[in-house]
């Protein structure tokens, strides 16, 4: 398989990039800036984008979707309960100081236990509320990899002092949700390093 995840924007998130080496088809997850060297990467790869998938409608996450959508016909997916969000993406953009990106009202929704990705990587999508409303994680089990948004970091989880964002549900979410899969299930945050499930089990200090 191809896995690429690399850091864009000036809040680092994390875009990932799997595809099909054989059929050339992929996904892309959180495209939030640098969508020049997202889509020349995708070129380079031969890839054929098929979904662009959003964890979550914050700015770092989501401001370059529309425009790679333009390029590669690709529908874009975000859990329709942070739609609020999306529309406040003047507002978002305003507390980085930085230019409103442009936004439309996503193809679908990424609604819980929902599959997504390509046939041969496909993932089950998680709501996992508590950073937004809307924030969902992306659980490709036959590759034991968890794509987590800005939920859960190595050693650390998600904020909620923002719109949206509740302390309560998120540690619901984590645990109900999250810690319940195999320990070694891959854990790609929404910025920093990659972890493992039982690594957060056993180290992470909000969860224990």
């Amino acid at each position: 398989m191809i896995l690429e995840s690399f850091p864009v924007g000036p809040l680092q998130c994390n875009c990932t990039i799997i595809g099909d080496p054989v059929s050339r088809e992929a996904i892309v997850i959180d495209p939030g800036e640098e969508i020049s060297r997202i889509h020349r990467r995708l070129t380079e790869l031969g890839l054929t984008v098929k979904q662009i998938l959003i964890t979550h409608a914050h700015i770092d996450h989501v401001g370059g979707a529309l425009r790679l959508k333009r390029l590669t016909g690709a529908p874009i997916l975000l859990n329709e309960n942070d739609l609020p969000l999306l529309h406040m993406m003047e507002m978002q953009a305003g507390w980085l100081g930085v230019a409103t990106p442009e936004i439309e009202t996503p193809d679908a929704s990424l609604h819980d236990g929902l599959r997504v990705g390509i046939d041969s990587y496909p993932a089950q999508v998680l709501h996992t509320p508590g950073h937004t409303q809307g924030s969902v994680c992306l659980y490709f089990e036959p590759i034991k990899l968890l794509v987590a948004g800005d939920t859960l970091f190595s050693g650390s989880i998600g904020r909620t002092d923002l719109p949206g964002g509740n302390s309560r549900q998120i540690l619901q979410s984590i645990h109900n949700r999250l810690l319940v899969l195999p320990e070694e299930t891959q854990v790609l945050p929404g910025h920093g390093p990659i972890t493992t499930i039982g690594e957060e089990k056993r180290q992470n200090p909000f969860l224990t």
